[in-house]
């Protein structure tokens, strides 16, 4: 018999979560298959099996917080079968009432078989829980989220009828979620919304944060962008869009106020000589913020590819630690869901971030004139303890210039 055991994670990580289990006992397991998926504060990590062998039981469910440490499944030595039927019960029970548990056993039996036939339904590990307590089966309810991802409000919904005198009040299930009459429904923050709330509040009670602000006149950009994607495609293989041009623009401004590389570590103030640059992505479980390694020595290829290559892990939590450790700056574009204008909030040990926004026509005085004109809000939160007013406006000042005159950006790759 061979222990599957939570393995060390990361030096700052100690629990996590079971967002579900890829093996059901019963089910056969080749060393090195991966038999479970964690969810942590920062990634999922999927935990190996170290023996080959037949999964003979879960000692913890989806949902449940697990340590560093902990068992949480056996393997043993086998062929892959179902597990060994319990005890036949006397002929009393036989005709007795269903025992409560029965509707979730069979439901949890239907859910495994639904994902034997390759259909394995995409639940969130609260609703796997929610679902399998209600004895219900995640591919018997129709989710709101227009990707398919169940989430714990379907459950909840799945299958409600209109109320009735009920003959006898009933025990409320205890659920992650609970609702008060349908008019409040309690959800339990995931593990990564917990840590993303305690950061955000750290960092505001114990930075002295300030945000100033510039615009920029897109058209320049813009323009070059229309002329040059194609030929950028067909080149390269990859679409451009402006976060090269931003992080080209913020690698520029940073080698010439280094302040703003920087962080605090006690009396100390570090200034890092690399530029490795945070791009702020958006998932269902939160924000997330992949490094874009060496900024300062990738062309604008170089840097789409990166940055399409660690959306689309962080999208299918593919992320690694290794891809979010570090950073010494962060960009964050809250203009792909229309804010015109924020005060983005500073990302970890980080003393400065620059918020993008969306692209809005407005009238712009130009000369004597006035012209319609694509223009951005640009945003720049900074610790006031290590950068001041001088560095933290000319560091806005020249990132609205490299972008005004994109041409310039080549002189600075």
């Amino acid at each position: 018999m061979a222990d599957i055991i939570v393995p060390e994670l990361a030096e700052s990580i100690t629990e996590g979560t079971i967002a579900q289990w890829l093996k059901q006992p019963g089910d056969t397991v080749e060393k090195g298959e991966f038999i479970v998926e964690l969810e942590t504060d920062k990634v999922n990590v999927e935990v190996i099996s170290e023996e080959a062998g037949v999964v003979q039981e879960l000692l913890a469910a989806e949902g449940d917080t697990v340590q560093v440490g902990q068992v949480i499944a056996r393997v043993g030595a086998g062929e892959g079968s179902a597990p060994a039927p319990k005890e036949e019960a006397p002929k009393s029970e036989k005709n007795a009432a269903p025992k409560a548990e029965e509707p979730a056993k069979e439901a949890v039996k239907e859910e495994v078989k639904h994902e034997e036939s390759g259909e394995r339904t995409i639940a969130s590990p609260a609703a796997r829980k929610l679902a399998r307590e209600k004895g219900i089966n995640l591919s018997d309810i129709s989710p709101v989220d227009p990707m398919g991802r169940v989430r714990v409000q379907d459950v909840s919904a799945h299958g409600q009828k209109p109320a009735a005198a009920p003959s006898a009040p009933a025990a409320k299930p205890q659920a992650t979620e609970k609702e008060d009459d349908g008019r409040t429904t309690r959800e339990k923050m995931s593990r990564r919304r917990q840590t993303i709330a305690s950061r955000l509040l750290e960092v505001k009670q114990n930075t002295a944060m300030l945000t100033t602000f510039n615009e920029i006149d897109m058209t320049n950009v813009m323009a070059l962008r229309s002329r040059k994607k194609d030929q950028f495609f067909e080149q390269n293989d990859v679409r451009l869009g402006f976060m090269s041009f931003f992080t080209k623009a913020v690698v520029a401004a940073l080698k010439k106020y280094p302040y703003v590389n920087a962080q605090i570590d006690g009396d100390y103030i570090v200034k890092n000589n690399f530029f490795d640059i945070g791009i702020a992505v958006s998932t269902e479980g939160g924000l997330v913020v992949p490094i874009v390694r060496d900024a300062d020595r990738k062309n604008f290829a170089e840097i789409e590819a990166n940055i399409g290559e660690l959306a689309g892990k962080a999208r299918d939590n593919k992320l690694t630690l290794g891809d979010m450790s570090g950073g010494s700056f962060t960009i964050t574009n809250g203009g792909v869901f229309g804010s015109l204008m924020s005060t983005p909030i500073l990302n970890g040990t980080q003393v400065g971030i620059l918020g993008m926004h969306t692209i809005q026509k407005r009238p712009i005085a130009v000369g004597e004139n006035v012209e319609i004109r694509p223009m951005m809000y640009i945003a720049l939160s900074y610790d006031h303890r290590v950068i001041d007013g001088k560095d933290s406006v000319g560091f806005l000042k020249t990132v609205k210039e490299l972008l005004e005159n994109p041409e310039d950006l080549l002189l600075n790759s």
